[in-house]
């Protein structure tokens, strides 16, 4: 690894990471800061959370001064969303390989927004004005519960993608806030992964390939 900073966390449990929901939900491993709610973790999936800890601490000591290391909280086990990028539009933009703009890795998969590249317009005009940038930066697109939560400049609503990706609609607000009309979709998700006897991993590759 060549890069200064290194970061694990879940991927979404949606798209592809969706056929082995269960799995990765069971043995998710990144340090939590969140309180638990609704529903405690298991005594394995305790143990597994643990030994992250202990992995995570090790790293850091081992890396301090070459690299840092972050950790992301598995979205399902937490009742708040984060702010994904720290906003929409609000801090980061990606440039893809082929020079398209993003305000997220994810966002080219939200249906009916524009998305511009480097090579056909300025970078500053793209931030400021790019459909694809505007569409959900700032409150005004925001649906209830979050246009009147006290935490909506703080995580704007959640991840838009996930949003999409669980419900349907990227203007929903994030399933995995526990005020989400939306957010048994996120219980039943934990309860299926903790009653689902261990299944096999399914990797994404050329060739499909299950790993036990």
């Amino acid at each position: 690894m060549f890069g200064s900073s290194f970061n694990t966390a879940s991927v979404l449990y949606s798209g592809f990471a969706h056929l082995t929901q269960t799995k990765t939900l069971l043995v998710s491993s990144v340090a939590s800061k969140h309180r638990w709610m609704f529903k405690s973790p298991s005594p394995v999936q305790q143990a597994q959370l643990s030994r992250a800890r202990e992995v995570a601490a090790d790293a850091r000591r081992r890396l301090r001064g070459r690299m840092e290391v972050l950790f992301v909280t598995p979205d399902y086990y937490t009742d708040l969303p984060k702010a994904c990028m720290d906003g929409w539009g609000q801090r980061f933009i990606i440039v893809s390989p082929d020079g398209l703009a993003l305000p997220c890795h994810a966002a080219h998969t939200l249906p009916g927004l524009h998305f511009d590249s480097v090579r056909d317009r300025p970078l500053d005009e793209i931030w400021r004005d790019s459909p694809g940038f505007r569409a959900f930066r700032g409150e005004d697109w925001m649906p209830e519960p979050c246009r009147s939560c006290e935490r909506r400049a703080i995580d704007f609503g959640g991840c838009r993608c996930q949003a999409f990706h669980l419900t349907g609609n990227a203007a929903a607000t994030d399933p995995t806030c526990h005020l989400s009309p939306d957010h048994g979709l996120i219980e039943t998700a934990r309860l299926e992964a903790a009653e689902t006897p261990p299944a096999p991993f399914i990797y994404r590759t050329t060739r499909a390939r299950v790993v036990g």
